[in-house]
């Protein structure tokens, strides 16, 4: 793909980068990512990665948008009440950069879909709130070879790993090894709503350093924030020979 002389224009502050340039920018345009959440998390990242020139987006998300949701969801407004998420995201996004193509899906994917949408992604990212859609996610990436990129956030607290499948990497079923009896969401403890926006932001960094393949990912480390004191902590991650998901992994993708 060439660039043109808008697109050269709209990424220049990117094109300017060495480690970008504009073999880079032409690799971000050509990529594709699948973004399963489009809340609080999956708000910024779907802008930031939208505006950084990624050029297809695969948005899931089966909700609609509520009044409760617009403290923390900036890529949804007053206007996008009662819409799906996917739906109201697409169309600001169609706004935020005409330039690359947006698909959604509004409804709870089946296995099969996911395994489908998995093979065709570059990155997944992970911006959901319950363990049963994480472990999902993460089992596919697995199979299909697709790194996952994965978030949390919930009262005033965050955090973020990256999953490369390999065989000497640690998958996310090597860190939580089952969910807990009680899920914990926004809608029943609270999240204060830069949270979302800090921890979203830095997947949306993660998925576009794997997308270029500079940098160093946050392979084998989860990044942990305490946002009240501002203090951040990183905890190395060890593959679990006994994962049920990666441990005796088969050829995937």
């Amino acid at each position: 793909m060439t660039l043109n002389d808008e697109q050269l224009l709209r990424y220049s502050r990117q094109i300017m980068l060495p480690n970008v340039d504009v073999a880079g920018q032409e690799r971000l345009l050509a990529s594709r990512v699948l973004i399963v959440g489009i809340g609080g998390l999956g708000a910024p990242v779907a802008m930031y990665l939208a505006a950084s020139g990624v050029g297809h987006l695969a948005l899931a998300d089966h909700d609609t948008v509520e009044l409760s949701n617009l403290q923390r969801q900036i890529i949804h407004d007053s206007d996008s009440l009662g819409m799906t998420k996917v739906a109201s995201a697409a169309g600001r996004l169609a706004k935020l950069n005409p330039g690359i193509t947006v698909s959604t899906i509004d409804h709870k994917m089946s296995r099969d879909e996911l395994v489908e949408q998995a093979h065709l992604a570059d990155v997944i990212v992970d911006a959901t709130d319950n363990f049963e859609t994480r472990f999902l996610l993460n089992e596919v990436s697995v199979q299909q070879q697709t790194p996952l990129v994965s978030g949390a956030a919930i009262r005033t607290e965050g955090q973020i790993s990256v999953f490369v499948p390999g065989d000497d990497q640690p998958c996310y079923r090597c860190l939580y090894h089952e969910g807990p009896e009680l899920e914990e969401t926004c809608s029943e403890n609270g999240v204060l709503s830069p949270l979302v926006g800090i921890i979203g932001s830095i997947q949306a960094m993660e998925t576009v350093k794997l997308l270029l393949g500079i940098g160093d990912a946050l392979v084998g480390r989860l990044l942990v924030l305490d946002a009240l004191q501002m203090e951040w902590r990183t905890i190395r991650l060890k593959k679990d020979p006994a994962c049920p998901v990666c441990g005796n992994r088969q050829a995937g993708k």
